[in-house]
């Protein structure tokens, strides 16, 4: 595991243009959208950032990429503050990314927002018809509990404490997403939940947190080993 990860953020281009032929560039994927009562608008992008982060401290070869903090959340429209820029734009913004990192082996997108998984892939989708070598992947999580619930309120409790308020935290709708998703498609999260929490966060706890990312990072790293370019063969 590296002590540091390499982020663009902090890289000149020659040091980039050294090594780029055999990294993979790793761009995290959020939104900003309403999560509650209790936790911030950038609570996707927080955990994508965070575990792409720990991606890049466990493989060298991965080179960590500026988040993008915006993407498909019109389902929260009827929630003040929350900005989206739709399915199109999205998939749009994320194809051209993907043209304009040619210079590295590979591009993985770490999605922490589940309303980005269908025009991110279809940008892969893209992509990959081009012929560029492009991976996409997201957290698994309960069906129960998919929204500013027990797991993301962990989570952030484990990442950005100070940003979290538990006191109010409140149970929301209970039902499993695909039980919802007819009445969420027709009117939005409002059509389904007054707080614009689907799961119950009122037990959330910072340890739990911390294993939930350490598991989804895990997971992560793994999966990261089908991305890593093989020296000479121009394979994934």
């Amino acid at each position: 595991m590296t002590a540091t990860p390499r982020r663009l953020a902090d890289l000149p281009w020659p040091d980039v243009a050294r090594t780029a032929a055999g990294d993979v560039l790793a761009v995290p994927v959020g939104s900003t959208e309403q999560h509650g009562p209790h936790l911030p608008f950038t609570v996707d992008t927080d955990i994508a950032r965070a575990l792409a982060e720990r991606l890049a401290r466990a493989r060298d070869w991965i080179v960590l990429a500026p988040p993008v903090p915006y993407g498909s959340s019109g389902e929260h429209a009827g929630f003040p503050g929350t900005l989206s820029i739709g399915q199109q734009a999205t998939e749009l913004l994320l194809t051209e990314l993907g043209r304009s990192a040619d210079a590295f082996a590979a591009i993985v997108f770490v999605s922490g927002h589940g309303g980005n998984a269908e025009p991110l892939r279809r940008a892969v989708r893209t992509l990959r018809h081009e012929g560029r070598r492009v991976h996409f992947w997201e957290p698994d999580g309960d069906p129960a509990d998919s929204h500013a619930g027990h797991t993301e309120t962990s989570a952030l409790l484990a990442l950005r404490p100070a940003a979290v308020r538990p006191g109010a935290a409140v149970p929301g709708e209970l039902r499993p997403l695909a039980q919802i998703l007819p009445a969420l498609r027709r009117g939005g999260l409002r059509a389904v939940t007054r707080t614009g929490v689907l799961g119950d966060p009122t037990g959330a706890d910072a340890a739990e947190g911390q294993r939930i990312l350490d598991r989804w990072a895990a997971r992560l790293i793994t999966a990261s080993e089908a991305w890593r370019p093989v020296p000479d063969s121009g394979q994934n």
